[in-house]
């Protein structure tokens, strides 16, 4: 024990870290995204992936918007709606995962008013047949007479943007102001809301917020059952359908016996007392509950709303069913990430909150899972940080297996038995944490010198790359060979101007600040700094050990230090330094790579006309007031990123012309906006080619419209009134050659 003192104690800081974040004392946000996913992998497994017919989605779909029109529909047809799904079909509770905070003038009586005060003023006849068709025309009115004394539940949202964004008629709150005195809940507060017109709200059964618990990976994992607006306490649309479906029952607030006494006061649950016994709805510190989805979309049945206004569904469909109002749609923008889908239509998460309440089936998370976490990470970590020490690799490998089984089973079956999570990533880590401690301490220690040596050559290659050197020493050559590598150049603008401003050691310090997070995004990319040339980085990929994504590498590399350089700026201005800007170009071929130099120094570097033209495309950044240029066998090695075509070039030194091309980013990172400004220009150099230059002159001024911060438009509008002006020569081929490096 006292040989592995050291290792023990290690061990032991592991479990008490673990324990820390277990018991919210600090956060490890790792740890909450690992179980996120862990909680998406045991739903995943265990949902039923059957079909309720106790819930029916009335989808306002793309067939519906074909057939009906753009959404918002006239409030006449949705009161055809109502009458038929209540009348006709007899359904049991309808509710509306839309909201309806503005009126509807869509009958045209406001112009019919406006022309009985005016042109049609004295005209008798007109007023009387106006008085008489005018409750026909308020449809709010007609509406809220369609919903009223039926089973209707309205939907509205809440906002934290102000309550100058209030706007609507809230519902009477279930619980009024200082329920909860005396007792700390994390209700989730809001200051603003968008709700129903005043005489719709009047007019419905009852109404309830649709706001989600997004969880910090942009999912929705929960939801909300009370809500804290202005002292008072509001229901979610899915549990005020259940409250209106059993006729409003009393809702009730559950504690652990003696909380209040004791000084526990979370609230543990709701409670709804129908007649058919008492609903439980569990939630956990923030008053949430965790949607039990059943499957992925299409859990519940889908009927088109123009199929019920049109008569084209059976009565058994819709018969007795709870109905939701919701929409698939694209455009109309409800979809929601999900753990059974990234594009899952909300009005069916509220389905699966409903089917859960009644179903009773809901998962817990009460608030004493945290001190049962405490004492299993304690329990099983202090036995692995005094025990794996003192057993061999294999043994370790198996204590570690077996704690690992064990924690993941007993999740797995209180899940699904008790309906109870356990939370485990806390566990899982420890666990593998310590193994590797364990595992690792002996191999470290036992390879120091080698370590020495590694951390010496990691100064000039990614660590990554020193490792699989080091295992792999045959498939590293230092002798000088030709291979297909990406060259990237660096380099600050307008140098000169900064250094004659700054002191020696200002200079440095400023020199050191923006050199090293971008030499480290080089190194994170796999990439090789080859040399610093003042404020110049030359960097290259494919060496000394091969990759095949060499050019892909390179080019996130150089939009990732233009991001960071960009992050940078505010520190550069507290330093009282200026805005440092940089150029980067990028170019792949084939050029020669190895050790060169002379007797007395040499280097690993890389030489041939393509690193010569990856510094010429670096160098005519400034020329088109773009920040990065790639070539076009860069541009053609990694064809699935977006990119802006620049030009057609032939730089300095070189005969054959080259294309050239801005990259943008992944196509799902660059917004429909900046891709349709793209094609537009891209539509605009085949019009500069063809020399239409009228039909091309207006396509740029539609782009300097759109972007007029853009300095390639203003290079484009010059190049165009010059060729107005000189005509270019018949074998003109649109290549714009320059003169200077």
């Amino acid at each position: 024990m006292k040989k592995n003192a050291l290792l023990i104690g290690l061990g032991l800081l592991v479990v008490f870290i673990f324990v820390g974040n277990a018991a919210h004392i600090y956060q490890l946000p790792f740890v909450d995204k690992l179980s996120a996913i862990l909680y998406d992998y045991r739903l995943q497994l265990t949902m039923p992936r059957t079909m309720d017919s106790r819930i029916v989605i009335l989808d306002i779909d793309e067939k519906s918007l074909k057939e009906e029109g753009r959404w918002p529909w006239g409030r006449d047809r949705l009161g055809l709606l109502m009458d038929k799904l209540f009348d006709k079909y007899g359904v049991a509770v309808v509710g509306f995962d839309v909201v309806f905070a503005e009126k509807d003038e869509s009958s045209g009586l406001k112009v019919l008013q406006r022309i009985g005060q005016n042109q049609l003023k004295g005209d008798a006849q007109f007023q009387a047949t106006l008085a008489q068709i005018q409750p026909q025309l308020e449809y709010d009115n007609l509406f809220a007479g369609k919903i009223k004394n039926r089973n209707v539940v309205l939907g509205y949202y809440l906002t934290n943007q102000g309550d100058a964004n209030a706007s609507g008629a809230m519902p009477e709150p279930v619980f009024p102001a200082g329920t909860f005195n005396g007792r700390t809940i994390r209700f989730t507060s809001w200051n603003g809301y968008g709700a129903n017109l005043p005489e719709l709200q009047k007019a419905a059964a009852s109404a309830g917020h649709f706001n989600p618990m997004v969880d910090a990976d942009g999912v929705l994992r929960r939801v909300p059952m009370l809500v804290e607006y202005n002292g008072a306490y509001y229901e979610s649309l899915s549990l005020a359908i259940v409250r209106t479906l059993f006729g409003q029952p009393k809702l009730l607030p559950g504690f652990a016996e003696g909380s209040k006494a004791s000084g526990y006061a979370v609230l543990e649950w709701l409670e709804l007392d129908t007649a058919g016994g008492n609903l439980k709805i569990p939630v956990d510190a923030e008053v949430a509950t965790f949607v039990p989805y059943r499957g992925k979309q299409g859990s519940f049945h889908y009927i088109s709303v123009a199929d019920v206004l049109h008569d084209r569904v059976e009565l058994a469909q819709l018969r007795d069913k709870i109905v939701l109002v919701g929409t698939t749609a694209p455009g109309l923008l409800d979809l929601r990430s999900t753990p059974v889908g990234e594009a899952y239509p909300g009005v069916e998460a509220h389905a699966n909150m409903i089917a859960g309440i009644l179903d009773q089936n809901l998962k817990e998370r009460p608030a004493y899972m945290v001190g049962a976490e405490v004492l299993w990470l304690l329990l099983i970590g202090t036995a692995l940080s005094f025990l794996l020490p003192q057993f061999t690799p294999l043994k370790a490998t198996l204590a570690s297996a077996f704690v690992f089984a064990i924690t993941q089973g007993l999740s797995l079956v209180i899940w699904h038995y008790g309906n109870l999570l356990v939370p485990v990533a806390n566990s899982m880590v420890m666990i593998a944490l310590l193994f590797a401690q364990d595992m690792s301490y002996g191999y470290f220690v036992e390879s120091r010198t080698k370590r020495q040596i590694t951390g010496l050559f990691g100064q000039y290659v990614p660590s990554e790359l020193v490792e699989e050197m080091a295992k792999h020493p045959e498939s590293v050559s230092m002798e000088g060979e030709s291979r297909e590598m990406t060259i990237l150049f660096s380099d600050v603008r307008s140098f000169t101007t900064i250094s004659e401003g700054l002191d020696a050691k200002e200079l440095t310090l400023l020199m050191n600040e923006f050199l090293t997070p971008l030499s480290r995004i080089v190194y994170k990319h796999r990439g090789t700094i080859d040399k610093y040339m003042g404020d110049c980085i030359m960097a290259f990929w494919g060496a000394p050990l091969p990759d095949q994504a060499h050019a892909r590498n390179a080019i996130i590399a150089g939009l990732e230090m233009l991001a960071t350089l960009k992050t940078l700026q505010p520190h550069f201005k507290e330093r009282g330094w200026p805005e440092i800007h940089i150029g980067v170009g990028i170019n792949t071929g084939r050029v020669n790579v190895g050790n060169m130099g002379s007797e007395v120094r040499v280097a690993y570097t890389v030489m041939g006309d393509d690193v010569n033209l990856a510094s010429r495309l670096e160098g005519i950044t400034k020329q088109y007031g773009v920040s990065i240029v790639v070539g076009e066998n860069t541009k053609n090695a990694v064809p699935d990123l977006v990119y802006r075509e620049l030009d057609q070039v032939r730089v300095k030194g070189k005969d054959k012309p080259v294309a050239i091309y801005e990259p943008i980013g992944l196509p799902s990172e660059v917004g429909k906006a900046l891709q349709d400004e793209i094609k537009l220009f891209h539509e605009f150099r085949r019009l500069y080619l063809r020399q239409d230059w009228d039909q091309a002159e207006l396509q740029l001024m539609n782009l300097q419209r759109m972007s007029p911060d853009t300095p390639l438009y203003g290079i484009y509008a010059e190049r165009v009134a010059y060729f107005r002006k000189y005509p270019p020569t018949a074998d003109w081929d649109g290549v714009f050659v320059f003169q200077t490096k």
